[in-house]
């Protein structure tokens, strides 16, 4: 019965409202800033390795950085074996198309939380959806109802899923008791996680922040030894990957399973464009010109699905392995990698997803407590923050055990919330975005670096906490 609701939700959801919405504002805005997302990539390049403006505040790298470790994960990994096993070789293309499309509102929504940021006491910058939605809409109801939104997508929706993706890379082992096992991996998770968000384990946390990046890299790597060691296949992979993904008939025929679906909703579940997380983290950025943040953003959508989803895609499906709904997940990711590297495969791609979906769990929960001091005006009492990360750590214990079509749907219905709510929203609010875009480029061809003055593109700077 909750699995037919949770099925029924998720699919009205995707077609035809949210493919609808998501195709038709990345066209927007790319047609409004004029492709930007292509137009401007070398400049994008440029930026990315600039230093702030005040020597000590956070970079355009730097907050790179923390939305790509955002995005990057278990999506990466566990969200596009499902896509191509589910949904079969075209679900690629349709990922490659959803990131080079969102990435233009990816530019919109950055750019937006950069010009409408707030200042802290100490100086530093924040913001996001919650707060150009209250600034310039002046609506903060909505605001509210994003913040709550995206409290139930994090806290709820892909920490469920980060704990159930996490105990599914122990299927492939002879120990795995499907009825058991996961309560296990669950509670120890939920306990670790816990220990960590009340305080204690920053030995743990800091560990596994230094680790992490490094696993990526790896990842990376291993992908390439995978995908070279088979690369007479790649020529007919490419083929199959177009063939598939044009094939309207099969789509059609059955479009809540298609490619096209699988692609997109998979695609967006990893590079997060439009959805309204990333401005959170490029609010934070020190720089001179908001659509600097914008730019970088749209790299960050590049790097995560055109760069690390192609690479487990393309080694997975040159492996010669055959994508199966019965080792859709991590199981595929493995079987794949132990063609090249034996037994120690699985255990690798084990690792890499421990490491992945902890420190997901843990960033989602702090992530989290910015919309509950946005809700409240200031940060919540210790009771209730004690009690919010308790019940988030029982949420972590449930996911583990959720058959994986429920954690899934459950991850895609919240986050299609948040972009119903954000995409509209930055929609009414392009011009800004746009002003800003065309300010910018005006600089440039001026040869000066760009500099940003809220007046120049008609806004009122005394509404605004910077660029008087």
């Amino acid at each position: 019965m909750v699995m037919t609701i949770l099925d029924g939700l998720d699919s009205v959801l995707y077609y035809p409202v949210l493919i609808v919405v998501l195709l038709a504002a990345g066209l927007f805005f790319s047609v409004r800033t004029g492709i930007v997302q292509l137009r401007l990539f070398p400049e994008t390049i440029r930026v990315v390795s600039e230093k702030p403006s005040t020597a000590g505040k956070i970079s355009s790298f730097q907050a790179l950085m923390v939305s790509t470790a955002s995005r990057v994960g278990t999506g990466n990994i566990v969200g596009v074996s499902t896509a191509v096993c589910l949904g079969g070789y075209g679900a690629v293309f349709w990922m490659w198309l959803i990131a080079i499309i969102g990435s233009a509102s990816a530019f919109v929504e950055s750019t937006l939380a950069q010009v409408y940021k707030r200042r802290d006491k100490n100086g530093d910058s924040y913001g996001g959806p919650a707060y150009y939605i209250e600034t310039a809409l002046h609506n903060r109801g909505l605001a509210v109802v994003f913040a709550v939104c995206l409290i139930f997508t994090y806290a709820v929706g892909f920490n469920m899923l980060a704990s159930y993706n996490l105990q599914s890379t122990f299927s492939v082992y002879g120990f795995y008791d499907a009825k058991v096992t996961p309560w296990i991996i669950g509670a120890i998770l939920a306990i670790l996680v816990g220990w960590c968000i009340l305080g204690g384990g920053r030995r743990v946390v800091k560990a596994t922040s230094t680790i992490v990046p490094i696993m990526g890299v790896l990842y990376i790597l291993v992908s390439l030894i995978v995908l070279f060691s088979h690369a007479k296949l790649i020529p007919a992979v490419f083929g199959e990957i177009f063939r598939n993904a044009f094939d309207f008939q099969a789509i059609f025929s059955g479009i809540a399973g298609s490619c096209m679906m699988y692609g997109i909703k998979r695609g967006l579940y990893s590079n997060e464009a439009g959805v309204g997380s990333a401005p959170n983290a490029a609010a934070a950025a020190d720089v001179s010109h908001p659509v600097k943040q914008g730019l970088v953003q749209v790299l960050s959508v590049f790097i995560d699905t055109l760069l690390i989803c192609s690479a487990t895609a393309l080694m997975c499906l040159c492996s010669g392995v055959e994508p199966t709904a019965e080792i859709a997940g991590a199981p595929y990711v493995q079987e794949s990698i132990r063609t090249i590297m034996g037994d120690f495969g699985p255990v690798f791609v084990t690792v890499a997803m421990v490491l992945f979906a902890f420190t997901t769990l843990l960033g989602n929960l702090f992530y989290v407590d910015n919309c509950l001091t946005f809700i409240h005006r200031k940060m919540p009492s210790k009771n209730f923050m004690l009690g919010f990360r308790l019940v988030c750590a029982a949420v972590i214990l449930v996911g583990a055990a959720l058959p994986m079509a429920a954690a899934w749907d459950i991850a895609d219905i919240m986050m299609a919330v948040m972009c119903l709510i954000n995409l509209p929203a930055c929609t009414v609010l392009s011009n800004v975005a746009v002003r800003a875009c065309r300010d910018y480029v005006a600089q440039k061809k001026e040869g000066r670096n760009p500099v940003f003055h809220a007046a120049d593109i008609g806004l009122d700077a005394s509404k605004l906490d910077y660029w008087k």
